[in-house]
């Protein structure tokens, strides 16, 4: 490689051909050679190929190259020889990933603060960073998106309502550190594997084509991880749900929502379109009776009562919501709760069609009893489950394929590792049921979690290897706080049972929603957001919801 440099920086600085031996004029790539060129000359330590088409230096054996004779290089300018150089450059770049493909940040040293590795930026993982104490650790923040989502008014920012600025909080605001300390960071990328015997992790950067190579890999070292990765949608392995239906987890989704529902509206006003092909575009179907996707159904039919009724009269008509569930919606709720949802969506224009989806196409979708349902829009909402991430870890599994943590949060029989949120489950010998994949149950595991970190970093437990005999305190106890949805036309169910089968107070309708509203608005992370969802709130209900495709 130093011979390689010496070469090149002869060939920029002389404005020379390779060395004395190539002393006549060659054209490289597809060129023709000007004269006949003695290879015979060349010394043994030059590997020279040549074909038809192309003539380069595959390698050259290591050798004293100060004893090269570069003294007596010919006049022939380095930009008659464009390839001699890339060739060099090319070879010494291959070499240099090879050495440098997991660079990134060592081990901490003595006297150093140790260093906490934050997987995600889920609830979990942003109410675990707000309130880790920095003064005592560094902490590196892992993630392919640097925000937080404010998940359940996600649906809203789908028709309108809200602004999608309104529901993403950025994680350096949540964690001032991120921005300000010197040795902790925020890297914008996936991460690929976990080394539990060296403390160290792999990642790949979400690249754009900015970076010097794709894909872009780099390792960090930690005293602590935690694993708050989150989950993925549940597709159980019907064909065409990847390709052809739109999920609802993060603010993209929301968008292409958003553009896919006004581009159907658009759409269908336009001339020669059949009745038939509008009834298609403009049917809007949600799969799936959980929370979201009655929510998301709730504020749909929001959108077509006040807003599409006034800006798509020509349409309006045909426009229909349709929600599929296999079982019941809103299992979990009260039973009186569902039957008020059941009826205040159907008198809403929602239609409730049960079934178990078969298959998906682009215009269509099969139940399994042989049923298609023609369609403009999908949107997916059928629960999640563990991530590929999570299913690659070589670690110890919970009921569900999550990862396995203890009454504490621990990754048992590796050190340093721990795991919360919806990538996260109790084991089974702890006796604990894994808990549902709900913000509130990911918001209090986090600040469970960083009350212990606290504790073991104010007695000198932070470093790798170094908390075994730190007392963590009393396990983690969740109590569940009740469960909230919105049904649109103001109207919302509040069900404040600590369980399915507790007594607990239940209640529905227009106060329901005024409870809703002001408990979401209250758990909106910041000051900022907070008046931004309140500004959005007011705008649309004086202005209606602005429909602009861009």
């Amino acid at each position: 490689m130093a011979l390689a440099r010496v070469a090149r920086t002869g060939l920029r600085r002389s404005g020379s051909a390779f060395g004395s031996y190539a002393r006549e004029k060659i054209t490289f790539y597809g060129g023709e050679y000007t004269r006949k060129f003695s290879l015979e000359s060349l010394p043994s330590c030059v590997n020279i190929k040549a074909n038809d088409d192309f003539l380069y230096i595959s390698g050259i054996k290591k050798q004293n190259y100060m004893n090269f004779p570069i003294r007596g290089i010919s006049t022939t300018r380095h930009h008659e020889y464009p390839a001699a150089e890339r060739v060099v450059e090319e070879s010494e770049s291959e070499s240099e990933y090879e050495e440098r493909r997991y660079a990134g940040l060592e081990a901490t040293k003595p006297g150093e603060k140790p260093r906490v590795v934050v997987l995600g930026t889920g609830w979990a993982a942003c109410r675990f960073l707000k309130g880790l104490n920095t003064n005592i650790y560094d902490v590196v923040c892992i993630s392919p998106r640097n925000h937080m989502v404010f998940t359940p008014l996600l649906a809203s920012t789908c028709v309108g309502t809200l602004e999608f600025r309104s529901v993403a909080e950025s994680v350096s605001r949540i964690q001032n550190a991120l921005a300000r300390n010197p040795n902790s960071y925020f890297y914008l990328a996936s991460c690929t594997g976990i080394d539990t015997g060296k403390h160290e992790v792999y990642c790949e950067a979400v690249n754009n084509g900015g970076l010097p190579r794709e894909p872009y890999r780099f390792k960090v070292a930690y005293d602590k991880i935690v694993i708050a990765a989150g989950a993925e949608p549940l597709t159980f392995g019907i064909k065409g749900v990847k390709e052809h239906a739109f999920f609802l987890r993060e603010v993209h989704h929301a968008q292409e929502i958003r553009k896919k529902l006004l581009h159907n509206l658009m759409l269908s006003e336009n001339p020669g379109i059949s009745e038939e092909e509008k009834k298609r575009l403009l049917h809007f179907v949600v799969i799936g009776g959980g929370p979201t996707g009655v929510e998301f159904s709730g504020e749909l039919s929001d959108f077509i009562m006040k807003d599409v009724q006034e800006r798509y009269t020509h349409v309006k008509n045909y426009v229909r919501v349709t929600l599929i569930e296999a079982n019941e919606i809103l299992s979990s709720f009260d039973i009186s709760l569902r039957q008020y949802a059941t009826k205040h969506l159907t008198k809403s224009g929602v239609r409730l069609l049960r079934g178990v989806v078969k298959e998906l196409h682009a215009k269509k979708i099969v139940l399994s009893d042989g049923t298609d349902v023609p369609c403009g829009l999908v949107v997916w909402s059928a629960g999640v489950g563990p991530s590929e991430f999570v299913k690659s870890l070589n670690l110890p599994k919970s009921p569900g394929g999550r990862i396995g943590v203890d009454h504490w949060l621990r990754v048992p029989s590796v050190e340093d590792v721990f795991a919360l949120g919806d990538c996260a489950g109790f084991l089974e010998q702890t006796g604990k049921p894994v808990l549902p994949a709900l913000a509130q149950v990911a918001e209090r595991e986090g600040k469970f979690l960083v009350e212990i970190f606290n504790k073991i970093g104010k007695e000198n437990g932070g470093k790798a290897f170094s908390a075994k005999d730190i007392q963590l305190g009393e396990p983690f106890v969740y109590k569940h706080l009740g469960s909230m949805a919105s049904v649109g036309r103001y109207k919302a169910l509040v069900d404040l049972r600590e369980s399915k089968d507790a007594k607990g107070l239940s209640l529905a309708g227009f106060v329901s929603w005024l409870i809703w509203r002001s408990a979401y608005l209250t758990r909106v992370i910041s000051w900022r957001n907070r008046f931004y969802v309140a500004v959005n709130w007011a705008t649309t209900f004086v202005f209606g919801r602005d429909n602009t495709r861009i």
